[in-house]
């Protein structure tokens, strides 16, 4: 694991803006819900907590909990390669995409589980 400044998801929590907490805890229970064994890091320095199958963001993490000012990005490692069927990926990147969440509403929504699931899945995959 790299030395940045790493901490727990109450101290994410603290960092994030009031109104958008309780979303942030909403999508940790949906990734949590999907994958119990989730190995959770949350790197302070990135202001946010990445999900994978070991600590490694890059190697591991299948999907992280971002928070913004006015929204919190549930991003995915490797969300060029998620089926999209609602069309709720955004981003350019080479290999990464995220969900602009701005409600709990949003958070529960059933095709963000099916993201996170299908990114668990992937990433579980071998050479994934």
């Amino acid at each position: 694991m790299s030395k940045a400044k790493t901490g727990t998801f109450d101290d994410l929590l603290a960092m994030t803006e009031e109104p958008l907490r309780a979303v942030a805890a909403a999508l940790r229970e949906v990734i949590r819900g999907v994958d119990p064994n989730a190995c959770e890091v949350v790197r302070l320095g990135d202001r946010a907590a990445t999900y994978g199958v070991g600590p490694r963001k890059m190697k591991d993490g299948y999907a992280y909990i971002l928070p913004h000012k006015s929204w919190i990005n549930l991003g995915f490692y490797q969300g060029v390669e998620l089926a999209d069927p609602e069309g709720l990926l955004e981003g350019t990147g080479a290999k990464m995409r995220h969900v602009k969440i701005r409600s709990l509403e949003d958070a529960r929504l059933p095709a963000v589980r099916d993201l996170i699931r299908s990114a668990l899945e992937l990433r579980k995959t071998p050479g994934g």
